[in-house]
């Protein structure tokens, strides 16, 4: 199967590279809009590892914890292992921000977005390293 890649890889890694890409406008505009930033670094880094699974058939439960994902994505490449500590820093994001009665709802500080970002792009070259070119946005 990982041959051919499934037309799925290529758009979840499109998916995750729009996330990015959101994560960046959100905090560049005028108010930046931290919260919608971070929570795209999660969704982009969640979309690629999912990417990495889909293209080698290796199944997952419906799930935004990044370190469940990295955990089943170890099973195929165990240097996946490696990301550990920036899954753990961005799987909060899926749902800490995302409501105003959140126990966490804090604008998260430019600093907090800076780290989600370099996290999320580095697992998103991670997985763009570990596929083929035809699956690349």
């Amino acid at each position: 199967m990982a041959d051919a890649p499934p037309p799925e890889a290529k758009a979840w890694l499109v998916k995750a590279w729009r996330d990015l890409e959101t994560a960046r406008r959100a905090a560049s505009g005028t108010p930046p809009f931290y919260h919608v930033a971070v929570y795209h670094c999660q969704q982009a880094a969640e979309k690629a590892v999912k990417a990495f699974l889909v293209h080698h058939g290796k199944p997952y439960e419906k799930t935004h914890d990044i370190e469940v994902l990295i955990d089943l994505a170890s099973e195929v490449d165990a240097s996946f292992s490696q990301l550990a500590e920036a899954a753990d820093a961005l799987t909060p994001y899926a749902t800490r921000l995302r409501y105003p009665n959140a126990t966490f709802a804090v604008e998260p500080l430019p600093v907090e977005y800076d780290e989600a970002l370099q996290h999320a792009q580095a697992i998103f070259d991670f997985v763009l390293s570990r596929l083929p070119a035809a699956t690349h946005p």
